[in-house]
């Protein structure tokens, strides 16, 4: 079993990503601008105390985990929704479709914000793009399909905002550019990762041709302390 993914926040800013953590060594949470993710370790009684302590107020936050919870009152859940966690160990890599990709730049950060706004693959906000490794795919000068990285933990990292405009679905960019991004991080030695919708089944689908297959399934849900 492979628990450092059970809880991938925790993990990411315990380890890899704690450059990132704005909270405590109990209690850890993304900057506002990067990601929504806090993270305990074990999400029991003791854990629970100190979020109603610690958490601010008025922010949304999102967990992410395959631990079974129950928020305190206080934390109102906005929304939420079953998830599966796949992961790929061996890839079956998707045929290039004769379109160039580059890397996408700070100066690419509001076209991705449109595109990710219109999509809806996830969280996207100003500094997401400091998790690195975007990708993207234009026509002419507009981005129409964009893939990257969000989460590293010791031995994986994971694939996100992987989206396509809706005018150029079906055209195997988001499944070119997911697996150009699964590509790098093997090269780089880990195992990549995502996160998707349970009722997504034509993206699920996409993803066991490519080699991913579902690993557990995960709770997701923002809320905030009123």
């Amino acid at each position: 079993m492979i628990t450092l993914l059970d809880n991938p926040a925790w993990e990411a800013l315990s380890s890899r990503q704690k450059h990132f953590n704005c909270g405590s060594d109990t209690l850890k949470y993304f900057p506002a601008e990067v990601a929504p993710f806090i993270a305990m370790e074990k999400w029991d009684e003791n854990d629970m105390q100190d979020l109603i302590k610690n958490i601010p107020a008025g922010r949304p936050f999102s967990f992410i985990a395959a631990i079974q919870k129950t928020l305190p009152p206080i934390c109102r859940i906005i929304f939420t929704t079953p998830l599966y966690q796949m992961y790929c160990r061996v890839l079956k890599p998707f045929e290039d479709p004769g379109i160039a990709i580059r890397s996408l730049e700070v100066k690419d950060v509001p076209q991705m914000l449109t595109l990710t706004a219109k999509t809806k693959p996830g969280p996207f906000y100003e500094r997401t793009i400091e998790f690195g490794n975007y990708i993207g795919i234009f026509n002419d000068d507009e981005l129409i399909a964009m893939a990257g990285e969000r989460l590293k933990v010791n031995g994986y990292s994971e694939v996100s905002a992987i989206c396509t405009s809706h005018e150029h679905l079906g055209k195997g960019y988001a499944s070119y550019l997911l697996s150009k991004a699964a590509e790098r991080i093997i090269a780089e030695g880990d195992v990549p990762f995502l996160h998707v919708r349970t009722d997504n089944e034509r993206a699920i689908e996409v993803y066991k041709k490519m080699g991913f297959e579902i690993r557990t399934k995960i709770d997701f849900a923002i809320f905030k302390k009123e």
